[in-house]
């Protein structure tokens, strides 16, 4: 399995998410935390994010339930 570092924009257009939302998620514990690349830029483990989104779907209610 390869993991590459995927930075803010591929991580908002893979979850759908907006940027507040993330940092919003990560202070509460509920998203992976990124990691630091250099100075001021950050990226995310792609599969952290797989992970993540894996457990949405799991936990995402089910129609008619």
């Amino acid at each position: 399995m390869t993991i590459s570092i995927q930075r803010l924009p591929a991580v908002k257009s893979r979850t759908g998410l907006a940027r507040s939302t993330i940092y919003k998620y990560i202070q509460q514990g509920c998203f992976p935390r990124p990691i630091q690349l250099g100075k001021k830029a950050v990226g995310w483990k792609s599969n952290d994010i797989d992970e993540w989104i894996e457990s949405r779907i799991h936990t995402s209610p089910k129609k008619g339930a």
